[in-house]
């Protein structure tokens, strides 16, 4: 599959099969994310990897999931995910391009996760003060966000539409999410 195919098809997966992510695995998704642009080289960016049970359930609970879903956008017990990758940004770097370099650096992280067959969900609605203590981030280190991986065990639907934001389950629980038409965004030589 083309890079290219790989973005067309990548969705937010919140539904997880219980198998475990290697190690092998989660270590190729942080280097994904390690050799992404930095703003100036500064690289202000580390990753925590969390895989043990107890700890993810204790992590779990500090995450908010799906806010346009009234049910089922939190993940069961069943469906949870397997491994957690925590971005955290040291704050004394004085950059003011790091929310450049999480974007590229999530983004990398989750194209690779999905040519690995392992669903993600970037979250950034979380309670990062509680998982900074939880996880024990010292110093200048804060939390920026957690991305929530796994095997994929649901496929998500894109729809085109200029209107609709806000993605859906549909009768037989597919989730389907807007996208705005191509021709729409474009504007060629001028606006």
């Amino acid at each position: 599959m083309s890079t290219y195919e790989t973005i067309l098809q990548r969705r937010t997966i919140r539904k997880f099969k219980q198998t475990q992510v290697p190690d092998a695995a989660l270590e190729k998704l942080v280097n994904a994310a390690r050799v992404s642009p930095s703003a100036g080289n500064i690289q202000p960016l580390q990753y925590i990897i969390v895989r043990d049970l107890q700890l993810r359930e204790a992590l779990f609970k500090y995450l908010k999931w799906a806010a346009y879903l009234t049910s089922g956008g939190v993940p069961k017990p069943e469906e949870r995910p397997t491994a957690y990758i925590i971005i955290i940004v040291n704050s004394s770097t004085g950059s003011v391009n790091t929310s450049y370099d999480l974007g590229a650096a999530a983004m990398a992280l989750l194209l690779a996760a999905w040519e690995e067959d392992i669903g993600g969900c970037w979250i950034r609605a979380c309670d990062k003060v509680s998982i900074k203590k939880l996880l024990g981030v010292l110093g200048s280190f804060e939390v920026d966000s957690v991305i929530a991986l796994g095997f994929k065990d649901e496929l998500p639907v894109m729809e085109e539409s200029d209107t609709e934001i806000k993605y859906w389950k549909d009768e037989n629980g597919v989730l389907h999410v807007p996208k705005k038409h191509t021709d729409s965004l474009i504007h060629w030589e001028q606006y």
